[in-house]
């Protein structure tokens, strides 16, 4: 036993609720939600096995909150009132979370009338006067007020030492920590706290000061006390005026904020002596619920939890009766249950006007749209729906009635006329607007004239916290309908069942008004009740930083380049249509030459027929269908073996993939009103958070081949202008060199080496065609950890070739290695990636029994980071484009396109000199001040009279 007594308190209800948000729902064999109960316990088990392997605690509790309602309510009786109430599937489950904890033999500790952090505060000060050591685990700001020395020891007792530890960032948090992050010592950061409140537990603080402002006052001042009553003297300012007028709320506020720390101790201190933990009541607890993984980790032989290499958090097993589709469902208990009857369809301008009246009280309104097509630039506009609660929402018609001159049409607001009402609302700094996709509604809005702002998207919303989430039956999806069930336990109203399908479908400005209203009001119903349950869930799950920072500002950005569109030359579209439309047939004659009969090149059973049956090459691989696979990886094979039809077949499936999604569809794709093509892109449609395109996809034309750079030549800028193409260099090597700290690739990057050829140095210590560019394929292979036989087949080597590459791979950037183990262990602990700006991406797959599951995982775990970070990175380039742009008075250049790692702008000639500086600086500069790079990020710049031109 150590000499001295070293306590550790958790605070429990901190790892109840990563632990629900952590895992998917599972269910125990009686029916009973349990999956936060399964990561509570995984989580208590590898803090008790870290701790033991770093001969941590002597004694060691858990404390609870009892419940809700405290003594501070009785002094504010707003105290934690924006709080939602627990999930309705996480209720039941705190009565088994404490039996959990007491099958590991462990104290619970809860009292009623009195909080988790007070009762901290009075066992940490209870221990510390005792001499002994205590660490708080948690990262709760309010209980950094505890951190340092106990000043007041019992008589000739050592005082101890308190700190935390934060068991996400695995930091030890002491008095440096915390003048770090407040700018004061821990005796002050209660007076900084009062200042600036907490929106979370419903301090109220003095409106309009920060955290920065609020550390600057008391370090100016010395204490709350000092600043506030300096006030009436500061020289006159908003500041000065808060200061005043606020002065009762910060002291109210530094009453909530300030922790007991003299409660009565339900138990006493040397009960909670940590003695090895008995198999009997944890093995039991194991087996009632159905943790059958965890069960087969204990070891017999000493009664303790298995290794902490074993540890590494499973997914949820199969526990009795499958999962329930409530995923991370917040119900609030004032929601009632969706009743589209109560939605009122607005026909008069008295009415309309009623609603804008109230939704500039309520100041927050959602906000959806109705159009007859999906295509936001095209789009005719058919009505738009708000919603100010749960079932308190309505429908606007605007454009209803058949499309005949002579169809009679329902009463409705004339369009010009509602609109006009409409637009100080929908603009309007005060009123927040909700919307779901709601870059579609910005889109429809702004080709009438108004600028929708501010504005919240609930489908963002929820990608910033569930980006690759599956949940069962539902999927990992941000549509509504998804959401919907997800969240709110509720199915919508399809559209088809509004509008039909096929021949029988008609326009939503067909839909009878009682129906449409119905359909519309829900969308909008939804759209209010999603953001009441996601929003507050950023702040709980550390997703405001990406949601705010990167995220939410770009919308009006990826709206404004989707109306810009890009030209397209429909003459040289058509020319190249017609070229591949002849090779495609040469190469159609040779194939059947060579095969000696004809048969449809595009059918993969008739070509997997003629290869392996006919031909007899060997390698023929059937699926469950009873067809041969004919996929890029098994042509591409056969053609190294020497087979020249596969060669030919993938010539083939090359140019008819390149007529028939670009040089057919672009032409069909150019809009008739603006001559130009409009992208839509989808923010996210990517896991690791990059934007995607679609309709048409301008991401994927190929920019190695001549064939791709052919089609590129078609985008072209309007007369006088040209088009300039801006790329990020090697970015992902870049931010791999810093992330995992690899000094020689720093020094060449900040050197401005070229990077393939310094890794081919230093791997095979000479540099030559050959070796550069297996260093490049080893470079990019690596940060998506490929395995040794992909990597051989890529390099055209033997397995064990490829093997050693990868370990001298390592053994040159050792960096590298500790970054993928990191990271790897890292995903298995939380469930996700981060990204340095804290997108996460979750992983539910990654401890899967399938392997080619596992795998897959593990390689995507490795690079999202990277990736992530290099898509928020290029993100918050685009947010900052358009206001350095015309405050260097350089208006008329127009950001189009975003590639990947590339930006493409259109811009009048003699402005590219320019242009071309403000863009290098932002896109340079993009990753400040949140993250500082080691190295720096190179943009290259061209441009041309076409897209390809600009490369």
């Amino acid at each position: 036993m150590a000499d001295k007594q070293h306590l550790y308190l958790v605070d429990g209800s901190s790892y109840i609720f990563r632990a629900y948000h952590r895992l998917p729902p599972l269910t125990n064999p009686q029916g009973t939600p349990v999956g936060a109960v399964y990561g509570y316990t995984t989580m208590l088990w590898k803090l008790a096995e870290d701790l033991h392997k770093a001969d941590g605690p002597t004694h060691l509790a858990v404390i609870l909150d009892a419940s809700g309602v405290s003594f501070r309510n009785e002094i504010y009786d707003q105290y934690k009132a924006n709080r939602p109430e627990p999930p309705e599937d996480l209720k039941p489950q705190f009565p088994l979370i404490r039996d959990a904890t007491r099958a590991f033999s462990l104290p619970c500790i809860e009292e009623e009338g009195l909080e988790a952090d007070d009762l901290i505060a009075s066992y940490a000060r209870a221990a510390a006067r005792r001499g002994w050591d205590v660490t708080i685990v948690s990262s709760d700001k309010d209980l950094m007020q505890l951190v340092g020395e106990e000043v007041e020891p019992d008589d000739g007792i050592p005082p101890g030492q308190v700190d935390m530890l934060d068991t996400m960032k695995n930091q030890r948090i002491g008095i440096p920590e915390v003048i770090e992050k407040f700018g004061v010592p821990p005796a002050l950061v209660g007076d900084v706290l009062a200042l600036m409140g907490d929106s979370v537990d419903n301090v109220p603080g003095i409106f309009g000061i920060g955290p920065k402002t609020a550390s600057k006052l008391i370090q100016e001042h010395g204490s709350l006390q000092a600043a506030l009553d300096a006030a009436p003297g500061m020289k006159k300012s908003k500041l000065q005026e808060r200061l005043v007028e606020g002065r009762e709320m910060a002291e109210l506020s530094r009453v909530l904020v300030q922790l007991r720390d003299d409660c009565p101790l339900p138990m006493p201190l040397d009960d909670f002596r940590l003695d090895a933990v008995p198999r009997e009541p944890l093995a039991a607890f194991l087996s009632q619920h159905g943790f059958t993984s965890l069960l087969k980790r204990l070891d017999g032989g000493n009664g303790s939890p298995a290794r902490a290499t074993d540890l590494n958090p499973p997914r949820p097993p199969q526990a009795g009766a499958p999962a329930t589709p409530a995923g991370n469902r917040q119900d609030l208990p004032d929601m009632p249950a969706v009743d589209r009857a109560s939605y009122e369809c607005v026909q008069t301008m008295e009415r309309l006007l009623h609603w804008i009246d109230r939704a500039f009280t309520a100041h927050r309104v959602a906000v959806d749209t109705e159009t007859n097509s999906l295509d936001a630039v095209a789009a005719s506009l058919t009505g738009i729906s708000l919603a100010l609660g749960p079932n308190d929402a309505c429908y606007i018609p605007l454009g209803h009635g058949g499309s005949d001159m002579f169809a009679e049409k329902p009463e409705q607001i004339g369009r010009d006329e509602a609109l006009a009402a409409l637009k100080p609302l929908l603009e309007s700094d005060a009123v927040l607007k909700i919307g779901h996709n709601v870059k579609f509604d910005l889109n429809v809005l702004a080709r009438h004239g108004i600028q929708l702002a501010p504005v919240d998207d609930t489908m963002i919303v929820s990608f910033a916290l569930d980006a690759g989430r599956l949940l069962e039956g539902i999927g990992g999806g941000h549509g509504m309908d998804e959401l919907c069930q997800r969240h709110l336990a509720h199915t919508p109203i399809p559209f088809k069942d509004v509008c039909g399908t096929g021949k029988k479908a008609i326009a939503f400005g067909e839909v009878p008004l009682d129906r449409a209203t119905e359909y519309a009001g829900e969308d909008a119903d939804i759209t209010w009740r999603l953001h009441k349950v996601l929003h507050p869930r950023l702040a709980l799950e550390a997703g405001t930083r990406i949601y705010e920072r990167v995220d939410r500002p770009l919308i009006p950005v990826v709206a404004r380049m989707e109306r810009e569109g890009i030209k397209v030359d429909r003459a040289a579209l058509a020319r190249l249509s017609e070229e591949f439309a002849r090779e495609i047939g040469r190469i159609e004659g040779e194939t059947h030459a060579l095969a000696g009969e004809s048969f449809t090149i595009g059918s993969p059973k008739q070509l997997g027929d003629i290869l392996f049956d006919k031909m007899g090459l060997r390698g023929g691989r059937k699926g469950k269908s009873g067809q041969y696979s004919t996929d890029q990886a098994v042509l591409e094979r056969l053609a190294a073996e020497g087979a020249p039809i596969a060669q030919k077949v993938l010539e083939w499936r090359q140019l008819a993939k390149l007529k028939s999604t670009y040089t057919d569809a672009l032409q069909t794709a150019i809009n008739p009103a603006t001559g130009r093509v409009h992208t839509c892109y989808s923010l996210v449609g990517a896991q690791t958070g990059r934007l995607s395109s679609t309709d048409p996809n301008l991401q994927n034309i190929p920019i190695r081949t001549a064939i791709g750079r052919r089609i590129r030549e078609a985008f072209v800028p309007e007369e006088g202008n040209v088009l300039l193409a801006a790329d990020y260099s090697q970015i992902e090597l870049r931010l791999a060199a810093h992330m995992a700290d690899v000094p020689p690739l720093k020094e060449a990057f900040a050197q401005g080496e070229d990077i393939h050829s310094r890794t081919a140095e230093e791997l095979f210590g000479q540099v030559d065609r050959d070796t550069r560019a297996r260093a490049k394929t080893i470079n990019f292979a690596i940060l998506y950890g490929i395995s040794r036989w992909g990597l051989a087949t890529r390099l055209g080597t033997s397995p064990d070739e490829a093997q050693a590459m990868i370990d001298r791979y390592f053994e040159r950037f050792p960096g590298i290695q500790r970054y993928i183990v990191a990271t790897l262990e890292s995903v298995r602990e939380r469930g996700y990636s981060q990204t340095l700006f804290g997108r996460k991406t979750w992983f539910p797959r990654i401890d899967s029994r399938n392997q080619a599951e596992r795998q897959g995982s593990e390689r995507a775990a490795i690079n999202a980071p990277i990736q992530g970070t290099s898509a928020d990175i290029i993100k918050r380039a685009m947010v900052r484009m358009l206001p350095a742009l015309e405050a260097a008075g350089l208006p008329q250049v127009r950001m189009l396109l975003q590639v990947h790692d590339e930006l493409v702008f259109e811009l009048p000639e003699q402005q590219v000199e320019a242009a071309s500086a403000v863009i290098r600086r932002v896109m340079g500069e993009a990753a400040l001040p949140a993250v500082t790079l080691d190295v720096p990020l190179a943009v290259e710049i061209g441009f041309g009279t076409s897209w390809d031109a600009a490369h």
